[in-house]
């Protein structure tokens, strides 16, 4: 039940966050094209990771789903609070990884150990959040993560 209680703010939430917070471009591919990449290419393993939950391009937020990528972090909503908290760890500072921590943390209070295991994996990565991945669609996910030590 809480799950589908904070996926619900998220699915409200996520429209005035695009449009209002997100001043970054949309992306000029889809799914589709993405899955041509080279297998292993930061573009492969996007498509792949979309296709493999059902997911459609989100205009303005296809870095987060970069994110789960690159630190290989599953979708679930324990998952997404402890990406915000990796995020964090690593230098991120936004209001949306705010609201998501001080709202999902609550309700995970069993999981703190969690979301404390991530923040210190965001803190020994070096940082990469800013990165525009959108320009390194061809470059091996293997090699950011040795480079950014994700």
């Amino acid at each position: 039940m809480k799950d589908q209680i904070i996926e619900k703010i998220y699915e409200y939430s996520k429209q005035p966050y695009q449009k209002y917070f997100k001043k970054n471009k949309p992306w000029e591919i889809d799914k589709t094209a993405l899955l041509n990449y080279p297998e292993g290419s930061l573009g492969f393993g996007l498509g792949n990771f979309l296709s493999k939950n059902h997911f459609d391009m989100q205009p303005k937020l296809e870095d987060h789903d970069m994110i789960h990528v690159l630190t290989n972090t599953g979708i679930s909503v324990r998952e997404e609070i402890g990406m915000q908290y990796y995020l964090l760890g690593n230098g991120k500072k936004s209001l949306y990884l705010f609201l998501v921590i001080a709202s999902g943390t609550p309700f995970y209070m069993k999981e703190i150990n969690y979301f404390i295991e991530q923040y210190k994996r965001g803190k020994k990565a070096l940082p990469f959040h800013y990165l525009d991945f959108s320009k390194m669609l061809f470059t091996s996910i293997q090699s950011i993560q040795k480079t950014f030590n994700i």
